[in-house]
């Protein structure tokens, strides 16, 4: 076969090839990028409603590009597991805790501490401030990224009796989330913490087999501990925020547009979230208020300040693994 002939033979095979190369390269490059958003609590709460706000503005604002999952009330992960399976690439989005990072930063233990911020403008102003900020990068070394916070709000105690001042706390037995922090601060007013799951509390409750609990209003409400604890102190005495969180391998993948259309998504469906939080602490503690099931215990000056000085100890206990520098960032928001 003569050069030419061959030319004639080849070409048109060369070209169909080409033709079908980049048909599959166009295919490849069209399919969409996967998000699965895990999260432990349901559709109709704060974060649930952020979760599905989140996937509404990125799939409108990439169309085609990114496509978002959501699995609420720990379909795919509870929170003690979610952060393992990021890491292995299970799931790219969650929203845990503050308190569930223990494992990978001693510095997000900061809120925990009792009695740190005096509001939720106090809360948000740290957050957002360069020390707040900077804690979001503080779980990069162990392969995640923090990408935004979440609120749920300021936790209240509850008991089967009144807690007005530090001594009516003394050898009652009181759940709590599985931190050193919390432990410390029970602990602080001779009370003994339980570390129990959050689905058990109201089992424990009605049975007696721990005195009391601490929760924000959404949580006392939604989890109905207010029909099966008589008293409700308004203490404000601690934070039960979250974190939204990826992997570094996933972020690190993304196209740098891509990211930044995630992160503005992101911010968007957390104000919204927030928002939501904030109306119902108020609704709920209505609800709680309306049904007489139990009664609110409102502090005098003189009662919070016995709480905030028995507590307050525990700030020096965990300052060399919060850092003092972010306590006193801390302490500064509430100016």
């Amino acid at each position: 076969m003569s050069f030419t002939k061959k030319l004639l033979v080849t070409g048109p095979i060369l070209a169909a090839s080409t033709l079908l190369f980049s048909s599959l390269a166009t295919t490849v490059q069209a399919q969409p990028i996967e998000i699965k958003f895990s999260h432990v609590v349901a559709e109709n709460t704060p974060k649930g409603k952020m979760a599905i706000k989140f996937k509404t503005l990125i799939e409108q604002r990439l169309p085609g590009k990114i496509k978002v999952d959501v699995f609420p009330n720990s379909q795919l992960f509870g929170d003690n597991k979610v952060l393992e399976a990021m890491l292995l690439g299970d799931v790219q989005l969650a929203a845990p805790s503050l308190s569930k990072f223990k494992k990978y930063t001693k510095k997000l233990q900061i809120f925990d501490l009792p009695f740190l911020f005096k509001d939720m403008a106090a809360v948000e102003r740290f957050q957002q401030g360069p020390a707040g900020q900077k804690l979001l990068q503080s779980i990069n070394r162990r392969g995640l990224v923090g990408l935004g916070y979440l609120h749920n709000g300021l936790k209240q105690f509850s008991a089967s009796s009144k807690l007005l001042t530090p001594s009516d706390a003394e050898g009652k037995k009181f759940r709590i989330m599985s931190s050193d922090v919390l432990a410390a601060q029970f602990e602080a007013v001779g009370a003994l913490p339980i570390k129990k799951p959050f689905s058990e509390v109201f089992t424990l409750l009605q049975t007696r087999a721990i005195d009391g609990q601490e929760n924000t209003w959404s949580n006392i409400y939604s989890k109905k501990f207010f029909e099966v604890n008589r008293y409700i102190t308004e203490s404000n005495h601690g934070l039960l925020d979250y974190m939204i969180v990826t992997s570094q391998e996933f972020w690190q993948g993304l196209d740098a547009n891509v990211q930044k259309e995630i992160q503005l998504a992101l911010n968007e469906a957390i104000a919204y979230g927030n928002k939501i939080a904030s109306e119902k602490a108020l609704s709920d503690r209505q609800l709680i208020v309306d049904s007489r099931r139990s009664e609110i215990l409102t502090l005098t000056d003189e009662q919070r300040q016995q709480w905030v000085d028995a507590m307050k100890p525990v700030w020096k206990k965990f300052e060399s693994k919060v850092g003092k520098d972010m306590i006193e960032a801390a302490i500064a928001s509430n100016k």
